[in-house]
């Protein structure tokens, strides 16, 4: 399982691990201000509603502490800020400098450019930890859950959303024809933005080489988390929940 954990190289974007985050950075920041219209669309205008829902479902509360990781341009921050009684109870955790740009235009938390594995945080001050959509853009899986444990709260929750491939044959069908296809090409005549293009090209490369579910639930395991669960929704979306 080991193995499986960590899958750096994925197609012509990087030749080494140590190059990932130099990449994803640099992409990051150059389609940041295309990225936010590219996610409403090439959801059909659902990705609001469904984060709200999975926070909720995580347990949410208004008085909650909340850090939300690879934060990106604020998506998930503002489901949260629709449910917390105070931006001063969100932090915002991103390492892109131009999605933090972006982000801060409408998310009033205070934001952190770093990365997962190391949160400029202290320990346990969280009572949430959220993740959206980004569990294949970290280079050490295990080093990063280790740091949502560390951040959070005893009795404090992690959720982690993100894309997971259909059981069926046909739904597999559909899903690598839209992501690998159909949403690249329409990105670029949207945007007129070749990057963007190129982004989306990768997020389809990350989501084939997606690490199993068995090995996310055996990583939060080791890093010491307990309840550790998996559910899939709508047949697509992959939700991790667990209790430190």
């Amino acid at each position: 399982m080991k193995d499986e954990r960590n899958l750096f190289v994925v197609g012509p974007y990087y030749s080494s691990s140590s190059e990932k985050q130099q990449f994803l950075r640099g992409i990051f920041d150059r389609t940041a201000p295309h990225y936010e219209r590219i996610a409403k669309w090439g959801w059909f205008g659902t990705g609001e509603v469904y984060r709200r829902q999975a926070i909720l479902r995580a347990g949410a509360d208004s008085e909650m502490r909340v850090i939300d990781v690879a934060s990106g341009t604020g998506a998930v921050a503002r489901a949260l800020m629709t449910i917390l009684a105070g931006p001063d109870q969100l932090v915002c955790v991103e390492p892109s400098a131009g999605m933090i740009a972006e982000s801060q235009k409408t998310v009033s938390a205070v934001h952190h450019q770093a990365s997962a594995d190391d949160m400029p945080v202290e320990s346990e001050t969280f009572d949430l930890l959220t993740m959206g959509f980004a569990l294949r853009h970290v280079d050490n899986l295990d080093a990063a859950f280790q740091e949502f444990h560390r951040v959070l709260k005893p009795g404090g929750r992690a959720l982690i959303m993100d894309v997971t491939r259909p059981g069926t044959a046909m739904g597999q069908f559909w899903f690598r024809l839209y992501f690998k296809h159909i949403l690249p090409f329409l990105s670029l005549v949207s945007t007129g933005d070749r990057e963007s293009h190129r982004l989306m090209k990768y997020y389809w490369d990350t989501m084939d080489q997606m690490i199993p579910r068995e090995a996310v639930i055996e990583i939060f395991e080791d890093a010491g988390f307990r309840n550790v669960e998996h559910h899939v929704v709508a047949g697509c979306f992959s939700e991790y929940r667990a209790e430190r």
